[in-house]
């Protein structure tokens, strides 16, 4: 079995090495790394739909950088800072995923990073390609 990671090396908020690889790849399986509105290495503030979105598009980033799309996404485990903001945040992830919706858990949860929401995804691709 091979293993690729990607981002291992990349650093966190404040310029800070972080001790995990943005996402792992395993014989046709892709982890990512819970995800947030991350910028530059920075936090970005706004509003949980303008969360949501950044955290969405840094998960795309991630998924293409390995070879993966959306389409590909089989399980999301999402956190939430504030439950009032579920049925916004699931309006921004529908529009993302209402094609191929995923299997998904959605938790309140307090952050370990000043955001208001933070998702993580696993895909798979076989080997072939399909």
């Amino acid at each position: 079995m091979s293993i690729i990671r990607y981002g291992a090396e990349k650093a966190g908020a404040g310029g800070q090495t972080l001790p995990f690889a943005r996402a792992v790849q395993a014989d046709g399986w892709l982890y990512v790394s819970g995800q947030v509105a991350m910028k530059d290495g920075e936090i970005v503030r706004g509003s949980i739909v303008e969360e949501t979105h950044l955290t969405i598009q840094n998960i795309i980033a991630i998924l293409e950088e390995a070879g993966y799309g959306l389409e590909h996404v089989v399980r999301c485990g999402v956190w939430l800072d504030d439950p009032r903001d579920f049925w916004s945040f699931n309006g921004v992830y529908k529009s993302y995923f209402g094609e191929h919706p995923p299997a998904r858990a959605c938790v309140q949860s307090h952050m370990m990073v000043d955001c208001k929401v933070e998702i993580e995804c696993v895909a798979y691709k076989a080997p072939d390609g399909k």
